[in-house]
């Protein structure tokens, strides 16, 4: 097998285990807040990508550290913020349906990048854009667009919505920051975010899994999601350019409906319909992207 295939099979493995976060971190939020599904995942992820960090990127610490003010930031949006407002949104609605409104935040990146970092879109990019916000439109009304004038939307939904705007910032400001090797800059935030919500944590109260199924969900998200994921994802990137690998970060909600099915989770024609949609649009943007010309950067962190 040649080192281009095995590139192609780690970014299907990393999307997979991505997904999995979803999934998992639903069956999680049944027993543990998600205060304490935050704290003790990247507690839990600190050990292992210390080692993956030294290992892979034999990292500067000092020169990595002379950033601490900017990780500080991007730690508190992408690994606190982003998590808490993801896992509470799977508190009160399924995997799924999560995953699909977090499907469109490549699209609303590309808006925020059009405002605020002058990146070109082109025509493609702006049918992709409208595409997928009106997918996730059908996901959030069940179908029905018409109930947008009539009922607001439900808890989960808002949740998500948040949870996107927070990553587009998280992602615009990883883009004008300083170019930094990213597992060892995970690994930084990841200590930031610990030692943060370690001292919180006595006022806050954290929750421990109560059954079997909680605790290997953290176990999972700990291990997969946060660490072997980005392994994966960085040695594909090593044979195949970013802007190619980013297109399979649309595999993320197909393996979070694979994991659903599995789980025993339902899913409705809509979402499958919005779904659609919303893969379309994205990879229309993508490609958009690709004709201009423009170097698409893939986010490395894209779902810590």
């Amino acid at each position: 097998m040649s080192a281009r295939s095995r590139a192609f099979i780690a970014l299907v493995a990393a999307a997979a285990f991505w997904a999995g976060n979803y999934v998992f971190g639903h069956i999680a939020v049944a027993s543990m807040s998600p205060f304490s599904i935050v704290l003790l995942r990247w507690a839990l992820a600190l050990i292992p990508l210390g080692i993956i960090a030294q290992c892979l990127e034999h990292p500067r610490w000092k020169e990595l550290l002379a950033h601490w003010l900017f990780l500080l930031m991007q730690a508190a949006l992408g690994m606190f913020a982003y998590n808490i407002l993801l896992y509470a949104a799977l508190h009160v609605s399924t995997a799924f349906e999560a995953s699909l409104i977090n499907a469109a935040n490549p699209a609303l990146i590309a808006v925020a990048a059009t405002v605020l970092l002058h990146e070109r879109i082109g025509w493609k990019g702006a049918v992709g854009i409208a595409l997928a916000l009106f997918g996730v439109l059908i996901v959030l009304t069940q179908g029905d667009i018409s109930t947008l004038f009539r009922n607001a939307f439900g808890p989960g939904a808002l949740l998500m919505i948040g949870a996107i705007v927070v990553w587009t910032a998280y992602s615009i400001a990883g883009r004008m920051g300083p170019r930094l090797p990213p597992v060892s800059s995970v690994l930084v935030q990841a200590v930031f975010v610990v030692i943060g919500m370690g001292a919180a944590a006595p006022f806050v109260g954290v929750t421990l899994p109560t059954s079997t199924e909680a605790f290997a969900s953290l176990l999972f998200i700990a291990v997969f999601p946060s660490c072997l994921s980005y392994v994966l994802w960085n040695v594909a990137l090593t044979q195949i350019p970013s802007g190619m690998a980013g297109v399979f970060l649309n595999l993320i909600t197909l393996f979070t409906a694979i994991w659903a099915l599995m789980t025993g989770e339902t899913i409705t024609v809509s979402q499958i319909v919005g779904g659609l949609v919303i893969i379309g649009g994205v990879m229309l943007t993508a490609l958009s992207k690709r004709d201009d010309g423009n170097h698409v950067e893939a986010d490395v962190s894209r779902e810590v």
